[in-house]
């Protein structure tokens, strides 16, 4: 399977509904991607399988003055534990090297391990607990932190 990465677009979003829909207890709303699609300071990129030239990911990212904040992460359910989130977030970090002021952040429940897992692998690491973060069962989320990438200095 080869996927290509390319930013969101307006015409994405029913398919980005779709995903979050399957992925999410409380799943955004078409207006909130919208908004983020829209904002100069978000990071809207979208996973497509080459194939079947079908949208099967997103990763949302907003600039903050000191970091990038991972506002969602989605992997339609038929492709998700192939790598498609880690190269998302492979890719931001690619996108963003040259941010040397900016770390990157998330919340992520505290009972998805599987994530945690896979954002530890990535290099972040858990820096304090949002209680009763999530709406849908007051679940807290944990807030995790990476130090930002920086391109490597030429020898």
């Amino acid at each position: 399977m080869t996927i290509e990465f390319r930013r969101l677009k307006i015409r994405d979003l029913g398919t980005i509904e779709e995903i979050e829909r399957s992925a999410y207890p409380t799943p955004w709303s078409r207006s909130m991607f919208a908004g983020e699609l829209a904002k100069p300071s978000s990071i809207c990129l979208g996973a497509i399988d080459v194939e079947s030239n079908r949208l099967v990911g997103y990763l949302i990212i907003s600039r903050y003055v000191d970091a990038w904040h991972v506002m969602n992460i989605a992997v339609a359910h038929e492709y998700r534990r192939r790598g498609i989130a880690m190269r998302l977030m492979e890719r931001l970090f690619e996108i963003t090297s040259g941010d040397a002021d900016r770390g990157y952040t998330l919340e992520v429940r505290v009972s998805n391990e599987a994530a945690i897992r896979l954002y530890e692998r990535l290099g972040f690491k858990a820096r304090g607990v949002r209680r009763g973060y999530y709406t849908d069962n007051r679940e807290d989320a944990l807030i995790m932190w990476k130090d930002n990438v920086r391109e490597p200095a030429s020898a």
